[in-house]
């Protein structure tokens, strides 16, 4: 699995995720005062989103498979003059990273959809093992809402609900969209933005 996550960022052209930039939506959240304390962002890529966290003042680490991508996003960070943790490691298994229980919130922008059905409850304890009681987790994930079945496996509000039903509060899912590099004439894709609180 690494080595085909690696392979999206030595491509020659860009992944469809990979815009350069941060979601609007992970924008809004930092505008707004959401994305503060510990911030750990999962899937983190080319590291726009804990770039962003950290641009606001958090103390922001990013963890991904692909170690192209966390080479690209230390780049950014020394680039840019921002002080950002990047490590190679695994969504699924979060322990090795040592931040048992110190993380104040999550940013999941486009990894939950990417796992099976027997994969994601691994996923939630993975992210239960390092929030806080009460931390929180911004996931945006690809909608049943997006016509068609190109890309990533679309997700329901019930199973984002089914989830996290244990443990957690899913305080609110809201529809939004995904910015995309061009892809099948398309730059957007619709998206559902969900606010989980553990408990």
């Amino acid at each position: 699995m690494t080595n085909s996550w690696d392979a999206a960022y030595t491509a020659e052209s860009p992944a469809p995720w990979d815009i350069g930039r941060p979601q609007p939506a992970f924008v809004r959240l930092a505008e707004a005062g959401c994305l503060t304390g510990r911030v750990l962002d999962v899937g983190c890529g080319t590291g726009e989103h804990a770039l962003l966290a950290a641009s606001h003042g958090a103390d922001a680490v990013g963890v991904d498979v692909a170690p192209t991508a966390i080479e690209q996003a230390r780049a950014k960070a020394a680039e840019r003059g921002l002080t950002a943790r990047f490590t190679v490691g695994d969504a699924l298994d979060l322990d090795p990273l040592g931040l048992a229980g110190t993380v104040d919130t999550v940013i999941d922008s486009g990894v939950f959809h990417v796992f099976s059905d027997d994969d994601r409850p691994r996923y939630v304890a993975s992210l239960d093992s390092v929030l806080r009681p009460a931390g929180i987790t911004y996931l945006m994930c690809f909608s049943d809402r997006q016509p068609g079945d190109f890309g990533p496996r679309r997700v329901s509000r019930d199973e984002l609900r089914e989830a996290f039903a244990a443990g957690w509060t899913v305080e609110s899912i809201s529809a939004d969209s995904f910015e995309i590099n061009p892809l099948q004439g398309s730059t957007h894709a619709a998206a559902w933005l969900a606010v989980i609180r553990r408990s």
